[in-house]
């Protein structure tokens, strides 16, 4: 049995695998490869990947593994490279504007913010954000770049808070959705989530599950999304004696509606209060 998951999430999973049992962690920031190496070093049965879960076809193609029996994909930021404060992920502190996942690649926050024009600024706000100061954010933005470069998270944080009217930074600090914009974008995560849920279904064996925890609406409404159509829904009206529509159905999703933290794991961890667990079953 081989057992598909994310480098973060180990041990346990680890523990549970019979001895002919494999776990596949795969991640794209090394930091995080080396600490699950750590973590598990006393466990043989295990292959670290240096790759981006969206490829996991080719992955297991290199491994030559045809199927796994179940995957576990933890989206989004992780809280190590949050408390890893010169990552750049952070909005607390002054450090540089880096946000890469994958540090090898080129592209960081620095150069969204001083390069990509003010539209597209705007845009990227709205979109990955939610943002709804988008426009005067990416002006005042554009504005400061004039005079010295955007270079630290302070500089941009400071930009940020001179953007939104003092009445409307209640709800949680003022840079979070801009950071989690600008995040998105050096790292993108939305763009082939639904095909990586696609893949992801395939490549399970018949009983296989696949269990996705997102951490804001617009992940979640992806692979929500994405289960619905894998689940296949047939659109023929209701009085055709069969189905000539030809719905195929992948599987069931298990959790009708999102598994959330509980109160005392909240109490115990406060950035799972934004966590949702979805589920998947493979036929």
């Amino acid at each position: 049995m081989e057992l598909f998951g994310g480098a973060g999430h180990s041990k346990e999973i680890v523990k549970k695998l019979s001895k002919k049992g494999m776990l596949i962690g795969i991640d794209r920031d090394e930091e995080a490869l080396k600490a699950a190496r750590n973590n598990l070093k006393e466990f043989q049965n295990v292959q670290y990947i240096h790759d981006n879960h969206d490829n996991i076809k080719q992955i297991l193609t290199n491994l030559k593994i045809e199927k796994v029996d179940g995957i576990l994909l933890d989206l989004g930021v992780s809280s190590y490279q949050l408390d890893e404060k010169n990552r750049g992920f952070s909005y607390l502190g002054e450090n540089q504007l880096d946000m890469r996942m994958d540090q090898s690649q080129k592209l960081t926050a620095k150069e969204i913010v001083n390069i990509y024009e003010e539209k597209e600024l705007a845009n990227i706000l709205y979109e990955y954000g939610e943002e709804k100061f988008s426009k005067k954010i990416a002006r005042n933005i554009c504005i400061a770049r004039k005079e010295k470069p955007i270079c630290t998270t302070k500089q941009l944080v400071q930009i940020i808070e001179k953007s939104i009217p003092k009445a409307k930074q209640k709800d949680g600090h003022p840079a979070k959705r801009t950071f989690q914009a600008i995040r998105i974008k050096v790292n993108n995560e939305i763009q082939p989530l639904y095909t990586t849920v696609k893949d992801c279904i395939n490549c399970l064996n018949p009983g296989g599950r696949l269990c996705i925890i997102t951490f804001h609406s617009l992940e979640d409404r992806v692979v929500k999304n994405a289960y619905l159509e894998a689940k296949g829904k047939c659109t023929c009206p209701k009085d055709f004696p069969y189905c000539v529509c030809g719905a195929k159905s992948l599987g069931e999703i298990i959790t009708k509606k999102p598994i959330i933290a509980t109160k005392e794991e909240q109490l115990e961890n406060s950035r799972s209060k934004s966590a949702k667990l979805r589920i998947f079953e493979k036929k």
